[in-house]
């Protein structure tokens, strides 16, 4: 029998988010059964919530960072068991069979991941929804474990927002002797700055506000640039292998740019809109620069960022919210007013029922 879930939904773009009841599919022998304790606060949630990317479908339950526990298993599944604490982030399915997923590169699968909420089964066609709910079924191929030396509070964001920073700092081999800039000290930020650290590189913060030096400090970076001072940029161009740009708005790639090395790489994490300003083709072309982007990471690849986590005591730095804050959040969101990723304590809903 289909299972009654109660979660937090958005029924129009344009009304908060509010209690709702919906049902999940019947467990199939290879599925998970998930008991979510804890769901991150990702910045897509708010833009799908709202259809600020024109392809939302309602009711819609968002998340995408969740934390659980396993309440029962498939007759096929053998990986996981009732009471492992797990988690599920972005995709939920895949086609399995491309070269992407072959390569464990789901995120890129030539028909298209399956995501975890406003998207639909590639099974029954119904629609899938998110981790602002009790209870989520999900094939095992898309179940990853969680270490018991995780917080599993803090380790909620590391389903998107930590493979996201991780995947493309694994991809380009930052290590020992790397010279990495981070941009934006937000979610994404604050992990790639956690992570080139502990992978061995020399890390600098590139920043528009000042005072953020000690935070980031703390955070892992050696270095911190104010990128609207002209003298400090000048003073780092020509140095660094890989930046990591976290800015999700637009903005003006061409200083930063100029601070790459000869085959250095700019990767775009946090921007889906078109780059504006446009970047100056003599700045790319007379360093053989790159400007290029990644989207989260596969499954293996998170396992192993999660494993990474674990051994190095890594985690998000996170705020606890009942899941009634939830749009209050939202609008904190908006305003930057959060250090660094809002986590939803799910036990709260009891109080919505």
């Amino acid at each position: 029998m289909a299972l009654s879930i109660l979660g937090y939904a958005a029924q129009a773009a344009t009304t908060p988010l509010a209690a709702h009841t919906f049902e999940r599919r019947d467990p199939r022998p290879d599925d998970v059964v998930i008991d979510i304790l804890y769901c991150g606060v990702c910045h897509s949630d708010l833009h799908q919530a709202r259809n600020e990317w024109h392809n939302s479908t309602y009711p819609m339950v968002p998340g995408h960072e969740i934390i659980g526990k396993v309440s029962a298993v498939g007759a096929k599944v053998s990986k996981f068991k009732a009471g492992d604490m797990v988690g599920v982030g972005c995709m939920v399915d895949s086609c399995q069979h491309c070269a992407s997923c072959s390569a464990g590169l789901e995120q890129y699968c030539v028909e298209g991941a399956t995501w975890t909420y406003n998207d639909k089964d590639r099974h029954d066609k119904l629609p899938t929804f998110g981790g602002y709910s009790e209870r989520i079924v999900v094939s095992d191929k898309f179940v990853v474990s969680i270490s018991d030396k995780l917080d599993p509070k803090s380790a909620a964001p590391l389903l998107c927002a930590g493979i996201t920073s991780w995947s493309p700092l694994r991809h380009w081999k930052i290590g020992k002797g790397s010279k990495v800039a981070v941009i934006g000290l937000g979610g994404l930020g604050h992990m790639g700055l956690k992570f080139a650290k502990a992978m061995g590189a020399d890390v600098t913060l590139f920043t528009r506000s000042p005072g953020k030096e000690e935070e980031a400090r703390r955070l892992g970076a050696d270095h911190v640039v104010l990128s609207t001072d002209p003298k400090q940029m000048a003073a780092v161009a020509g140095q660094f292998d890989f930046i990591l740009d976290t800015v999700p708005s637009q903005h003006d790639l061409n200083p930063y740019l100029l601070t790459l090395k000869l085959d250095g790489v700019h990767c775009l994490v946090g921007l889906l809109e078109p780059i504006d300003p446009p970047v100056q083709a003599g700045v790319v072309i007379l360093g053989r620069r790159s400007v290029t982007g990644s989207a989260i990471g596969g499954i293996a690849e998170t396992q192993e960022m999660l494993d990474f986590c674990a051994e190095h005591g890594i985690t998000c730095d996170v705020e606890m919210i009942d899941i009634q804050q939830i749009n209050e959040a939202y609008e904190r969101m908006l305003k930057s007013d959060v250090r660094y990723r809002f986590v939803i304590d799910i036990a709260s809903l009891k109080k919505a029922a």
